[in-house]
């Protein structure tokens, strides 16, 4: 198999593992390499100055010796394998990058033979990247589970981010699901990264060219719908993740159906998308927002409702401390007002110290007036003809929301560019040509 069969091959295996992130660090370019990873990202997501950017998405191997029943690379599938060596990775990640196509490298790989043999194979990836191209662009390695302490130290000290995908949310799942894992092989890996971010931060106060290690922390990915675990169970899983190992992010994938197995839902179940939607919302109010897992969901609410994102679904069920007078409350109260996002406090906070604000202020500052309206006064007053009930005002959260998912099922966005890779352009790169 030539190196762009490969390629399609390792890229389209790679499409499931949806924990690629902005990169969280900013180390320039030094004028001794190639790339940097200032602002680096993933396509079809956005870096810190606004830019939509691309990373080499791809499995090291799909050649993998687990079984695990939800992934389309597991031992018992019957699929084509291959793997790329680790030069024809390296060359071929940096030529891209030479040709402006990616800006650096997500990797990932199938287990092949055994978590160590893989780590192994990943690391000499990394180590001809750093040492004999002096790459300095984002690099996103993934840990593999059950690989010796020492390897996954030297693979996080090549790395800018790296991943421990936790793929289900309980240790009976993946008892089912994935018998060739564990719950502490998966954990293990996790605090080992933990400790050692904790201890390079250290070193770096006292030492002031210690090696980075894993400068973007560290990050895990969850699979939505293949079991029967609720909303409740999974963002209490994350809070708990993000509490007990400092994770920057904890990423949710729907779970698309790869194959008929009686232990997975029927390979005609649609992915399970605004469950995933709801998810990441309540996950960025974890994250930022000051909320709790508790106060999103309890025993009596196991799931979000489908209709309603979860900081409206709050509001609605607290409307005993709305509304709140917005020349007054506190930040972090404003920040729990449906359509006040965290710039948006910010600049109420500075602007009302110079001025009563009244709705026409709050719209012009960017406030989403049609949600906040239920739940604020300005000196006082409610917006104008507006009669509040807890049903009403989630009648009508619920139908802005609908028209909302409507739209954004209708908008297709168009491409400028034809982004193809073709045969041509790989052996152009291999071979150096520009």
């Amino acid at each position: 198999m030539d190196v762009f069969d490969k390629l399609q091959l390792l890229t389209n295996s790679a499409k499931y593992d949806v924990a690629c992130t902005s990169s969280g660090v900013d180390r320039k370019g030094t004028g001794a390499g190639i790339g940097n990873a200032e602002g680096c990202g993933i396509c079809h997501s956005f870096s810190a100055d606004g830019r939509c950017i691309s990373l080499l998405k791809v499995l090291m191997s799909n050649a993998c010796v687990y079984d695990c029943k939800y992934c389309v690379n597991r031992s018992s599938n019957d699929i084509k394998r291959t793997s790329f060596t680790p030069r024809e990775l390296a060359d071929l990640t940096v030529n891209f990058y030479r040709r402006n196509y990616i800006e650096g490298l997500f990797l990932s790989s199938a287990v092949v033979k055994n978590p160590d043999y893989t780590c192994e194979r990943m690391i000499e990836v990394l180590r001809i990247l750093r040492t004999e191209y002096r790459f300095q662009g984002y690099i996103h390695a993934k840990a593999i589970p059950g690989a010796d302490s020492a390897l996954l130290t030297r693979l996080g000290y090549l790395a800018d981010r790296m991943s421990v995908n936790i793929e289900l949310p309980s240790r009976q799942s993946l008892e089912r699901l994935a018998p060739d894992k564990s719950k502490a092989s998966i954990l293990r890996p996790m605090g080992l990264l933990t400790e050692r971010i904790a201890e390079n931060r250290q070193d770096m106060v006292v030492y002031n060219h210690a090696q980075k290690f894993a400068p973007a922390g560290q990050s895990t990915q969850m699979i939505v719908g293949a079991t029967p675990e609720t909303d409740y169970t999974i963002i209490n899983l994350s809070a708990a993740l993000y509490k007990k190992y400092g994770l920057k992010r904890v990423f949710y994938s729907a779970y698309i159906p790869v194959s008929d197995n009686p232990a997975l839902p029927s390979v005609d179940t649609k992915p399970p998308l605004l469950r995933e939607h709801r998810l990441y919302q309540a996950d960025w109010l974890l994250r930022f927002y000051g909320f709790d897992a508790s106060e999103l969901l309890d025993q009596e609410h196991q799931n979000f409702n489908p209709y309603i994102d979860p900081k409206c679904n709050w509001a609605v069920n607290h409307m005993d401390i709305f509304p709140l007078e917005v020349n007054r409350a506190p930040k972090e109260l404003l920040l729990r007002v449906p359509g006040i996002g965290l710039k948006n406090t910010e600049r109420i906070l500075t602007a009302r110290r110079v001025s009563k604000l009244d709705f026409t202020a709050l719209k012009k500052i960017g406030v989403v007036l049609k949600r906040a309206q239920y739940f604020i006064t300005c000196d006082g007053r409610m917006a104008e003809g507006l009669k509040i009930t807890p049903d009403s005002v989630m009648r009508s959260l619920i139908s802005e929301n609908r028209q909302e998912q409507l739209m954004r099922e209708q908008n297709v966005q168009m491409s400028l560019f034809d982004n193809t890779i073709t045969r041509g352009d790989v052996v152009k790169c291999l071979s150096g040509q520009m």
